[in-house]
């Protein structure tokens, strides 16, 4: 760890906590909307769009603080760049919610529970690492794991994308459920840029 002479401001460390356990909250109300009857989805969507949008409340709390912070306690381009990935999971998981609402599907297809499995177990592991950011400690094994998940996400997406063009859905339904799993994947992605974001975070600090 760097010496430094000048103190930080530290508040920043409490903000990607409070972030990342919101994207736990989301993660949880995907896997709700799993078991939920057509009935009740739109309940769930009307809470992810409540998470979203504290999403959005912590996302430009960071921002301010950056804007009003003369020190920080790593680089502004790696605090603006982790602030805006912690964002986009959020955003993406509100839009798959949203869109299966809107299109008004009745059965998701079989893999889509892997995706969202997978999408929990990272969310856990990103709210576990947030607060290790003030000591730079313990943070290896999480970027290892969350990019051996996205990866993961990865093979379960194209096995979805073969499930969806194997003739047995009609082409509108294929357009419908190829987008909301497209999304899923893209919240895998930005899960996997935390990771990043974190590793040459802690790789500068070292």
């Amino acid at each position: 760890m760097r010496f430094r002479l000048t103190p930080r401001e530290t508040s920043f460390y409490d903000m990607f906590a409070a972030s990342a356990d919101n994207i736990v909250t989301g993660s949880k109300l995907l896997m709700e909307l799993l078991g939920a009857e057509s009935s009740a989805r739109a309940e769930i969507a009307e809470r992810m769009r409540a998470a979203e949008h504290a999403g959005d409340d912590a996302t430009h709390a960071i921002f301010h603080q950056l804007n009003s912070s003369f020190i920080t306690p790593f680089d502004r381009e790696d605090i603006y760049a982790l602030a805006s990935s912690l964002d986009d999971i959020m955003d993406f998981m509100e839009e798959a919610v949203d869109l299966v609402v809107l299109y008004n599907i009745e059965q998701l297809p079989k893999g889509v529970e892997q995706q969202i499995e997978v999408l929990a177990r990272a969310a856990e592991l990103t709210a576990e690492a947030m607060p290790h950011l003030r000591t730079m400690d313990n943070l290896t094994e999480y970027w290892i794991e969350v990019n051996r998940l996205e990866n993961q996400a990865d093979q379960i997406h194209r096995k979805l994308l073969a499930h969806l063009f194997n003739g047995k859905y009609d082409a509108i339904e294929v357009l419908k459920l190829k987008q909301i799993v497209d999304v899923l994947e893209e919240a895998a992605d930005a899960f996997e840029h935390v990771a990043n974001t974190v590793e040459t975070i802690a790789v500068k600090e070292s």
